[in-house]
């Protein structure tokens, strides 16, 4: 079911007279990525399937949008945006279990990202010289949905709430439409989703998915008023067409199919662990469950859990394919030094710690977009209630990455204030650097202001 990587005698094992309990430092060694599990299709092979989907929603706009709704959701739509009524309705007739659910994934998403706002911060630098950085928002954002597989209103919140409390003014949400013949859903975003949006104050709403839904944002259509930003998870395609326009429009991160890596010894109960792969596992048959352990005994244990939890599941014949492929397994350390190296090599998209002295070595984890604590910190929380964000960076991007948060929306804007005075103090010194740089004309424009001369000249 899922396959073994024997990493053990390979590298970075553990270092000569290392201390029992892990220090602050960075793990030994270094780990050939290509030996870790990885699928298949990654960002970069998609790019030359998306790239004329999105050109071609460039130059269409709405009308090509439509197509391609048609052609891979097989939804056959007049028009992209959801009436304005769907996300009132939908809300009405929501499940009340589900709705006090998202309430507070709402308040809690709040709480914490309510804190990450910055705040505009002035230096002096000399007498009569000040540089303020302002945090300003972005003006318009698309946020994206997913709702293949599964249904995400979680992500609806992820995405919302840390735009609302950056302050940004012009917020549009795009998902899937469904096939719902019979009820007034057919054509749209699943309810749970529009009832999501209605909850968060979101009106603006699309029924567009993948790709092309990137595009839209970036390009606009005559529906949809292009933004400055998207966010949001979604599939390989998503991912490839964030990278392909980023710098038509700005992006998060390559947030492609999920990811789970749970650094585990054997004090972790094999069936928290199991539970805790096949739980990202369920997400989509290209989803990334890995195991690293020093202990064989855990391995083992894991294995026979698999094969009595995934049978088990409702989604049992996607979560065994997902196990299945290259992009999961389980592997084989010498330590958990050894471990650690692997780990932040993978750099996963989540990462659980099940280890003794769980604390200290993920305070030692350099590479992850999230970090799971300890057997009472699953994934699961950090996907709907933990208060974190679960829009993190995939394909191991979280090496250079960060997951959603308030900054994502905010730009830093330096307002440099000096007087007459304090320039001419400094005058000198940028003359001198851009004569070094062959720029003459940029000194002459501080000369200009002056009747300079070089100091100490006769």
């Amino acid at each position: 079911m899922i396959s073994r990587i024997d990493l053990r005698g390979s590298s970075a094992g553990p270092r000569p007279g290392s201390p029992a309990v892990p220090d602050q430092g960075p793990a030994a060694g270094t780990i050939d990525r290509d030996l870790l599990p990885r699928a298949e299709l990654d960002v970069e092979a998609a790019l030359e399937k998306v790239r004329p989907l999105c050109d071609d929603v460039r130059h269409r706009g709405s009308a090509a949008v439509l197509e391609y709704t048609e052609k891979f959701d097989g939804v056959r739509l007049e028009r992209l945006r959801v009436p304005s009524e769907a996300p009132a309705k939908a809300l009405e007739e929501l499940d009340p279990a589900v709705r006090a659910a998202l309430e507070e994934s709402i308040r809690r998403a709040r709480i914490v990202h309510r804190d990450q706002r910055r705040t505009d911060s002035t230096v002096r630098v000399v007498p009569g010289g000040t540089v303020t950085e302002r945090w300003v928002p972005v003006e318009r954002v698309g946020l994206y949905v997913p709702g293949g597989r599964a249904v995400y209103p979680s992500s609806v919140v992820m995405n919302v709430v840390p735009a609302q409390e950056a302050g940004v003014g012009s917020l549009a949400v795009s998902s899937p439409p469904q096939q719902a013949p019979g009820t007034p859903w057919d054509g749209l975003p699943h309810p749970t989703i529009l009832a999501a949006c209605a909850l968060l104050g979101v009106d603006e709403v699309y029924a567009a998915g993948g790709a092309q839904a990137v595009a839209m944002f970036a390009y606009g259509t005559d529906e949809c008023a292009p933004a400055q930003l998207v966010t949001g998870p979604g599939n390989i395609y998503v991912a490839a067409a964030k990278r392909l326009l980023k710098g038509v429009i700005g992006i998060d991160s390559e947030a492609g199919p999920t990811e789970i890596a749970i650094l585990a010894d054997d004090t972790a109960d094999p069936v928290h662990v199991a539970a805790d792969l096949i739980s990202q596992a369920e997400h989509d048959v290209v989803a990334a469950a890995v195991l690293v352990t020093p202990s064989e005994a855990l391995a083992e244990a894991v294995e026979a859990e698999l094969k009595t939890q995934v049978p088990a599941t409702k989604h049992s014949e996607r979560i065994a394919e997902a196990l299945a492929g290259r992009q999961s397994g389980i592997v084989l350390v010498d330590s958990l030094e050894h471990g650690l190296a692997v780990v932040n090599a993978y750099a996963a998209e989540h990462l659980e710690i099940q280890t003794a002295d769980a604390a200290a070595w993920a305070a030692r984890v350099r590479n992850a977009g999230a970090v799971f604590v300890g057997p009472y910190a699953p994934v699961s929380l950090g996907d709907y209630a933990a208060g974190s964000n679960h829009v993190l960076p995939t394909g191991g991007c979280a090496c250079h990455s960060s997951g959603l948060s308030v900054q994502s929306f905010l730009r830093g804007i330096h307002v440099v204030d000096y007087s007459r005075d304090a320039l001419a103090e400094v005058t000198h010194h940028v003359v001198a650097l851009a004569e070094a740089e062959d720029l003459p004309a940029h000194g002459a424009a501080l000369k200009a202001r002056f009747d300079w001369k070089v100091p100490n000249d006769s």
